[in-house]
């Protein structure tokens, strides 16, 4: 992606202060509760508290698309196998073994039924803690690679038995690392950037185990519309762009952001992290939204997900109106943290 230049000198849109900000959510994704807590249109709202994909197409123009061409998709009971068989064959997996799944967090709620214990090295994403009936550190790694929120790629010899992938190809073009003895879960969501459409799956480690989690799963659990568009959606992925015009965005904010004195950390997909002391309320009221990490143990830190190039200059004036902070803020213990520039 070509570097511009970035004018952070007019001012960002400020919200009358007679709203009060809403807490931060469990999981991000606040735009729509911040609008309406604020009075503001949300389609005005820049939310980067979801990572999601910044160049995926325009899912509206292809569900348009679709519904004209596919009226049936409305008007019939869900057939999950012509889908499956489309993702199987782009990721590379017998079908037999793939699952799709209303979402990635229903993957992980169903993967967690069947293995039933696990452990969660923290920070990590809190879904694996809240479906897994017991955490315990002589259980089998879940993990999630790239790493949220620290947003890094496991090592070549890092092992898991359960891989959470949902920024996985954003970041490296591949569809999955390709650890065939364990499972990997997957977030069309993210990458297609349709978190209201619901699309995810599992690939299991065998035929049997997919078909216990089939079992376990409620019938038509994705809808047919989501079914409709995966093929479509498909055929508009570009992974072997993605990642690097993901990673020249990612740069370009970064360094945006460091020229206005904030403490930047780099990552690996579509997000950086940003320590600063009530960060996300001053930005809210410029209709700015970042994910706060203090759910994940991490104090004065904030994921800011990449907006859509077309926004990058409005989200660094917003930036640049609340300022950096002095105070860098802290980690919970040593070396749960990664250091400025790691």
């Amino acid at each position: 992606m070509r570097a511009r230049r970035i004018d952070p000198t007019s001012p960002a849109r400020v919200v009358p202060p007679a709203g009060v900000v809403p807490p931060a959510g469990t999981h991000g994704g606040d735009g729509v509760r911040l609008a309406r807590a604020l009075g503001l249109d949300p389609a005005s709202v820049i939310d980067l508290s979801a990572s999601l994909n910044p160049f995926a197409p325009d899912v509206g123009a292809v569900l348009t698309d679709v519904l004209q061409r596919r009226p049936d998709a409305l008007g019939a009971y869900p057939d999950s196998g012509p889908a499956t068989e489309a993702l199987a064959d782009a990721i590379g997996v017998d079908p037999a073994r793939l699952v799709l799944t209303n979402g990635g967090a229903e993957a992980i709620a169903l993967v967690a039924g069947l293995e039933r214990r696990g452990w969660v090295a923290d920070p990590e994403f809190s879904l694996y803690r809240r479906h897994l009936a017991e955490a315990a550190p002589d259980a089998p790694r879940w993990r999630s690679n790239p790493s949220n929120p620290l947003g890094r790629l496991a090592g070549a010899t890092e092992t898991a038995r359960v891989w959470d992938e949902a920024f996985y190809a954003i970041a490296t073009g591949a569809w999955t690392r390709g650890d065939g003895g364990g499972w990997r879960l997957g977030s069309l969501t993210k990458l297609w950037a349709c978190p209201g459409l619901r699309l995810g799956y599992a690939i299991a480690p065998d035929e049997v185990t997919a078909a216990a989690l089939r079992a376990a799963q409620p019938r038509w659990a994705v809808n047919g519309l989501a079914l409709a568009a995966l093929p479509v959606l498909l055929a508009r992925s570009e992974l072997d762009r993605w990642p690097r015009a993901t990673a020249a965005l990612r740069h370009e904010l970064g360094a945006a952001l460091r020229n206005e004195g904030f403490d930047v950390i780099d990552t690996d997909v579509n997000w950086v992290l940003v320590r600063r002391p009530g960060l996300r309320d001053a930005l809210a009221r410029r209709a700015v939204i970042v994910r706060d990490c203090a759910s994940f143990g991490l104090h004065d830190v904030y994921r800011v997900a990449l907006p859509r190039p077309a926004q990058l200059a409005a989200v660094v004036r917003a930036f640049a109106e609340v300022g950096s902070d002095p105070s860098p803020g802290s980690c919970p213990s040593p070396g749960s943290c990664p250091s400025p520039g790691s």
